[in-house]
């Protein structure tokens, strides 16, 4: 692993060769890691995934009860300081608790990441000492559940414009809170509520520990009628002149919208993590019946047609497993930095560490739930007529799958999030985009090399699109840049193309490293599976890719300028040796229906 002096930030990725020595796999999992995988999945596997059909009942009491034993196990207060109750873990160990506690139930993934991220965190990175004695080791045990109160019918992606209002009383001694909040996970049975609302004119909310009190204003709307997680508590919540003492306000006066905008960064790349279990176990759900379907006297495992999309089903899990699980160790490296340089608190490292790889959260965010998404609907098909009832488990996967494009942002607003970011690293100096960007120009204009490297290695010639793949990037954003200036974020269409760009750059880079790492560690014949994974998502990659440039390049020049960026982007995208990917996907069929189960 790399020296915590040689971390990456964020964004860097793109400007910078990156070596398989230099990222962290699930293959580096600790002995206490590993062990608390096992008894997450015991205990869900005990637990939660046999009471799939009372949670699609609407079973809230279920619900509640099922976060109460995960209290007792300690796994909600995974990355609680140990001073307040909790194991004070890495932030590793955190995505890995998530992981694999959220894929039996939407239902259940969606109580457990309310509580232990936005419900508890805010108050854990900026309450003051007082209020996290008073309110975190309740909340971490499981004594407690947290709620969040942000969203309103005028304000979602726009949270700042949130109308809830707090008026300071008279006396100075408490604030009154009168509102109308909705879409609030967890509201049916939480104790406390992070309230976001408006004092006086200000420009920004303000954020607020409100304890449920139905006898000080609070008032809540009936359970929501949802496609998909449907036991998970969500309800409109009206506070009418809710009286909060002053010494319940989180952080200082005007701070609410920064407190929400860093809980949604570490939401996002909770959310991925949240995602993958999920995958996991719909592509062995879908495996083990298309090995018992018979059909014309064979199983349908052995058809073409299914063997395609366990395949490609298998590959993405992986891919965005070893994406999330990359980004959160750089995200523990950077807090871990922070806090042996002794300038910040462990609040601050831990807020700054995540905001410095905001870019990668939103990536992920975007990825994973799309890829879960997929994941469950050709689940369906596999099962066919069978995956369409609700005696199987395929078919509420499928609608509980839905709101992860939704929640901790729409894809929509993460995708432009990417981008915004990525810009304002550059304008910073954080990320220099600009010397790359001038020299992939200069070369496009120069004569290709026409001798022929030496592909001999494992990856030598995939390691080489994926450096092309950056310049294309490059190419791309910095002629759209150098043209529109900060205009760009009106520019909505052009943005998101540029971020399938990105997000394709970093998940197929992730899925290369880690089957080089593995190669390197166990030889190329024992992980051929792996190397067949990074290869043929790499394939698919370079198909997003083009069609995003050839959209972006169209989009924005004309004539020779035009001809010669497309004529980039065919360099760019161009393979020496095409893989032949009906053959990778075998390869990787023939290992999962063989084990009968996601094996990786």
């Amino acid at each position: 692993m790399s020296t915590n002096n040689e971390l990456l930030r964020g964004g860097q990725f793109l400007v910078k060769e990156i070596s398989f020595e230099d990222i962290f796999t699930p293959e580096d999992f600790s002995e206490e890691q590993e062990m608390m995988k096992d008894s997450v999945k015991e205990f869900v596997d005990r637990e939660i995934w046999p009471q799939k059909a009372r949670f699609e009942q609407k079973d809230y009491a279920l619900t509640e009860e099922l976060m109460r034993k995960a209290g007792d196990l300690g796994f909600l207060g995974i990355s609680v300081p140990e001073e307040l109750d909790g194991m004070g873990m890495g932030f590793v160990s955190t995505m890995l608790v998530c992981d694999y506690i959220s894929g039996a139930s939407g239902s259940f993934s969606t109580a457990f990441g309310a509580h232990t991220g936005i419900g508890t965190m805010p108050i854990t990175l900026y309450g003051t000492e007082e209020q996290k004695k008073k309110y975190v080791p309740k909340l971490a045990t499981g004594e407690w559940f947290g709620a969040y109160c942000l969203t309103e019918p005028s304000a979602g992606s726009d949270a700042n414009s949130g109308k809830t209002k707090a008026v300071l009383s008279d006396d100075g001694k408490y604030y009154s809170i009168t509102g109308q909040k909705m879409w609030i996970s967890n509201a049916g049975f939480c104790s406390i509520m992070i309230v976001f609302a408006r004092i006086e004119d200000d420009k920004n909310i303000t954020g607020f520990i409100v304890e449920n009190d139905s006898e000080n204003g609070i008032t809540m709307g009936e359970e929501e009628n949802k496609l998909g997680i449907r036991a998970s508590s969500t309800r409109q919540v009206f506070f009418n002149e809710t009286k909060v003492p002053i010494e319940n306000m989180l952080s200082k006066r005007g701070n609410g919208f920064k407190i929400a905008m860093n809980a949604l960064n570490i939401g996002r790349i909770k959310l991925a993590a949240a995602c993958l279990d999920a995958q996991r176990r719909v592509i062995t759900e879908s495996i083990k019946y298309a090995n018992e379907r018979i059909q014309f006297n064979t199983p349908i495992s052995k058809f073409g047609a299914i063997r395609l999309k366990i395949a490609e089903m298998s590959t993405k899990c992986w891919v965005d497993e070893t994406a999330s699980y990359r980004a959160a160790k750089n995200i523990e490296d950077r807090i871990n930095l922070r806090k042996n340089n002794g300038k910040d608190s462990h609040q601050e490292a831990e807020l700054k560490g995540v905001e410095e790889y905001a870019i990668e959260c939103s990536i992920l965010k975007v990825a994973v739930s799309e890829h879960t998404q997929d994941c469950t609907d050709e689940g369906i098909q596999i099962f066919g007529g069978m995956g369409f009832s609700e005696d199987t488990p395929i078919e509420s996967a499928w609608r509980d799958a839905r709101i992860a494009r939704i929640y901790e942002g729409t894809n929509e607003i993460n995708r432009m999030i990417s981008i915004g970011m990525l810009i304002k690293k550059a304008m910073k100096g954080h990320v220099d985009l600009l010397t790359p960007a001038s020299a992939v120009a200069k070369e496009l204009t120069s004569i290709p090399s026409f001798e022929k490297p030496d592909y001999s290695e494992l990856f030598s010639e995939e390691k080489i699109i994926i450096k092309n793949l950056k310049k294309l990037f490059l190419m791309v954003s910095g002629a759209a840049l150098q043209k529109y200036g900060e205009e760009i974020e009106k520019h909505q269409q052009l943005m998101l193309a540029a971020s399938d760009i990105l997000i394709q750059i970093y998940m197929a880079e992730s899925a290369l490293l880690r089957a080089e790492k593995m190669a390197r560690k166990e030889g190329e014949d024992k992980v051929k599976e792996q190397i067949a994974m990074a290869k043929l998502n790499l394939f698919n990659a370079i198909d997003v890719i083009e069609t995003a440039g050839k959209h972006s390049i169209i989009s924005f020049t004309e004539g020779d300028e035009q001809r010669m960026m497309l004529m980039g982007l065919r360099r760019y995208t161009k393979y020496v040796n095409m893989p032949n990917i009906i053959e990778l996907r075998n390869i990787i069929a023939d290992k999962v229906t063989e084990e009968n189960k996601y094996c990786f």
